[in-house]
Formats: structure tokens, sequence, C-alpha cells
């Protein structure tokens, strides 16, 4: 009885005024179970792909004439530099070479199977409409429903300030406000071209970019993407499952077959 009362659900449509106009019937793929374990494996199979391989030179350690002197001398037997007593070349050794150095030829990419892939989708999909897991993620919004279904003016907005106004109006504003970070980073990280950390806020699902991608990318932590590009980091970033998610119209009333197909 549960399956058939969601499966007949209804959502409101509401224009960029914040005032409902229609209502349209929840996709079926808000039904997939969420799969944690699944979001994660799909999430850092994307991942690996950014990771930049490390190596060390096969040389590292080993330009030097230090042979050991064998036995007999009254000291250790490691390589020692020739007309000094220095050690050099071994293991334990400073300046030596590392028994077993990281390799650049290394395999770090992350394989995920197509189906298992998908199911991450959808999963993460569906966790998008559970109020519990948004607000776990650490977004800040006062919206009655989920999911918020939106006009498909949306995708025509081309200022900036048309979409702060737009967000103000539904309530989600302060989301991208917590999203703007200033807090350094504890650790290497900061040194290495991520002094901050990045906050995420809502994320614009369209059918067809009219111009909201440009009038949204400069808010801290928005994204925008079109409904057939979803992925499962763009949808649980870190792996986490539950993001403020804005549907277009369009977009919404084509994920059953985009996804379910």
């Amino acid at each position: 009885m549960e399956k058939e009362s969601t499966k007949s659900m209804k959502l409101p449509i509401i224009n960029l005024e914040n005032e409902k106009i229609d209502e349209i019937e929840r996709p079926t793929v808000f039904d997939t179970p969420v799969r944690h374990d699944v979001i994660k494996r799909a999430v850092i199979a994307l991942q690996s792909k950014r990771f930049q391989p490390q190596g060390r030179d096969p040389m590292a350690g080993k330009r030097t004439t230090a042979e050991s002197r064998g036995v007999g001398h009254g000291m250790a037997r490691v390589p020692r530099l020739k007309g000094s007593s220095r050690a050099a070349f071994g293991v334990s050794i400073v300046g030596g070479h590392q028994a077993f150095p990281p390799r650049s030829e290394k395999n770090i990419i992350k394989k995920i199977n197509k189906k298992e892939n998908r199911l991450a989708i959808k999963s993460s999909i569906a966790a998008t409409a559970i109020k519990e897991l948004v607000a776990k993620r650490g977004h800040l919004f006062n919206l009655e429903y989920l999911p918020l279904v939106v006009e498909d003016n949306i995708e025509s907005l081309t200022k900036t300030k048309e979409v702060q106004e737009f967000f103000q109006k539904i309530g989600i504003w302060s989301d991208v406000e917590r999203a703007d970070r200033n807090k350094i980073r504890a650790g290497r990280g900061k040194t290495r071209g991520r002094k901050k950390k990045k906050g995420k806020g809502p994320l614009i699902v369209v059918s067809e970019d009219r111009g909201i991608g440009k009038a949204a990318r400069n808010l801290p932590g928005i994204d925008i993407v079109k409904v057939n590009f979803l992925n499962a980091e763009l949808l649980a970033p870190g792996a986490h499952a539950g993001r403020l998610v804005i549907w277009s119209k369009s977009a919404f009333e084509s994920l059953d077959e985009v996804w379910e197909g």
C-alpha cells in the first residue's frame, strides 16, 4: 500500500515568485532504495580519475660508487664511499634509496560496473527527496517538501541577482551563504593549492541551459548540470548522499526516461 501511494504522489510546481502553479507526478526513480555503499564506490571511481600519479626516480639514492668492504674491519658491512668511512646507498642510510618506493606505473584508477554506477546515480537521486538526509548533509533550507520543482523559466535566468532573489524567496539563500567558507584548512593541503575548503550549496538540474549556467556560476557552492549528465559525485559530494537539488519542470519530467530506461 505504501508503494502505491508513493507512485501516485503528486508534487507542486512553483514559479519564480514561489507560487504554486501546477502539480506533477513524482518519477519512479525516487522509489530506489538509498544504497550508501554503492554511492561511495561510484564517487571514489570518479575521484580516482583525477588523482595525479606519483613515483620516484628509479636511480634516487643510487648514484654513488659506494661498496661494502666486507667483514674483518670492525665496522658494519654497509656500503661505504671509497676513500671514506661514510655510508651510502643502503636503505637504512641517510641519502640512501628507499626499499619499496612508490612507482608512477601503479594503477590508481578504481573501476565500477555500468549497472552499479547507474544504481548509484538513481540511489543518489532518491536521497535528494529525503529531508532528513538533506539536513544531515548540513544544508540550510526552509522548505515544506522535497524534491523542489520549478517552472522552466528558471533555465532562462541570465543575471546572478535574479538567481539570488529566487533563492531568497524560496528560503535557501542561507545555504548558499553557508557554502561561502573562509576557514583555512588544517594540514599540508594548504600548501598544495587547496588552502580553503569549498562548501557545497544547492544543485540546479535543468533540461537545457538557456542562461542559468552563467547566471549562477559565481554563487558559492552552486553547481548547474543537465539531467542526462548527472553523476554520483554531483548528487552526493564527498560520497555523502542527500544534496539539496532544484529541478526544472522539464528535467524532472524526463528523469524516468533518462535513468529508469
